[in-house]
């Protein structure tokens, strides 16, 4: 019967130089972080819809179509997004003029609400005439650098996708490739890509589920246009940070105007409560689950990669803890001992675990079958006489 191997815990010495290379790498990387956070985006979309080619290619589809079609799939998800984000925006804006009366009623009992606490119309005129134009440069100039930090993202991701999708036809022989020589990479490759899958499945039912209770809610408020309203908030789930305040304000000003104050405050309690019950604090711990790791990290990479990639990073927090884990811990046994603090499955601290793709016949039974085992049959490659391919490794 085979023995666990002793692995040597890293000197001092090992783990200082690592994080002080972590934190030089983490810093030069928010340097870049308009490149860099389209550029995983787009990897990570990749990865979630790269399924479609590999089984195109099966019913008999040409690879360039297959990867073609893939490609166009990516485009379609981002356009969809943003048309149907667009059109709630546009029917805010149609439906609007219809309410002038209410606004105006809106506006006299403000008036005279302000007036109660001293505060007259002809006072508030004339604070707002001391209002210098130049006040207005430091925002101006904040917009202008958020709309052009919003074209550079748009043409680095569509240029990303153009060319990922050029690439795309040769990700199954790079597989393979990778599986035959370095098998241990391969296994850590394979489990971040079912993990961003994962990640994205979760993070899309979660945005639904709030996006109903929203349209319930507002049903029963009697608010107008609820099912946009519900639409728009699954839409802005993923847009981070801006994100709820963009989905909120529509049906919170369209509450205020149709139906009066108390309808919009109970608007706004009832999307903060929900956002904040489900997606702070339910949802990360279901992403964590989901991805392998544990709910006080997933939070952690929500402040870390934020603050690395901006407002992207808050929506790519996970795919990105998934690709350092995979890069820097799952493939070593030296370092795999960190899953036992990082992962949700303490198990997958063993070593062993990678001398089941790479040595099968030294490793003791029960050890084997704690091998990875998340690998999509997409990602898995056939088994070929000169390949080296997972054992113990079941599909899903």
């Amino acid at each position: 019967m085979a023995e666990r191997a002793a692995i040597r815990p890293p000197s001092a010495l090992v783990v200082v130089g690592t994080l002080a290379g972590l934190v030089v790498l983490l810093f030069g990387m928010r340097e870049f972080n308009e490149i860099l956070a389209p550029f995983f985006l787009t990897i990570s979309l990749f990865i979630a819809a790269y399924p479609i080619q590999p089984r195109l290619e099966k019913a008999g589809v040409p690879r360039v179509v297959a990867s073609t079609m893939l490609g166009l799939l990516v485009f379609a998800i981002l356009g969809a997004f943003f048309y149907m984000l667009t059109w709630a925006i546009t029917s805010l804006i149609s439906e609007l003029p219809k309410y002038q009366g209410q606004f105006w009623t809106q506006y006299r009992a403000t008036i005279d609400w302000l007036a109660g606490w001293g505060l007259s119309e002809a006072e508030l005129s004339r604070q707002l005439q001391q209002i210098n134009p130049v006040n207005f440069a430091g925002l101006l100039q904040s917009l202008l650098r958020e709309v052009t930090s919003a074209v550079t993202l748009l043409v680095v991701l569509v240029t990303m996708i153009f060319m990922m999708t050029i690439d795309s036809g040769t990700f199954a022989h790079r597989n393979r490739v990778l599986n035959r020589f370095q098998p241990r990479v391969w296994l850590s490759v394979v489990d971040y890509t079912i993990g961003v899958r994962r990640y994205w499945v979760v993070t899309s039912l979660f945005g639904l589920i709030v996006a109903i209770i929203d349209v319930i809610a507002l049903m029963w408020l009697g608010v107008p246009l609820a099912l946009v309203w519900g639409i728009l908030s699954f839409l802005t789930n993923y847009i981070p940070n801006i994100g709820f305040v963009i989905g909120l304000v529509p049906p919170a000003v369209m509450a205020l105007l149709a139906n009066d104050p108390l309808t919009a405050l109970l608007v706004v309690i009832i999307y903060s409560v929900a956002n904040f019950v489900i997606q702070s604090i339910i949802q990360p711990k279901f992403n964590g689950d989901a991805v392998g790791v544990t709910a006080t990290v997933a939070l952690l990479s929500l402040l870390l990669w934020s603050s690395v990639l901006g407002a992207l990073g808050a929506l790519l927090a996970l795919p990105m803890t998934l690709l350092a884990k995979a890069l820097f811990v799952d493939h070593d046994p030296n370092l795999r001992w960190l899953n036992a603090f990082i992962s949700n499955e303490p198990d997958t601290a063993n070593p062993a675990v990678l001398a089941a793709v790479t040595a099968p016949a030294t490793v003791l039974a029960e050890d084997k079958a704690d091998a990875v085992s998340s690998v999509a049959e997409d990602d898995c490659p056939p088994p070929d006489d000169g390949d080296v391919v997972a054992e113990g490794v079941a599909k899903h």
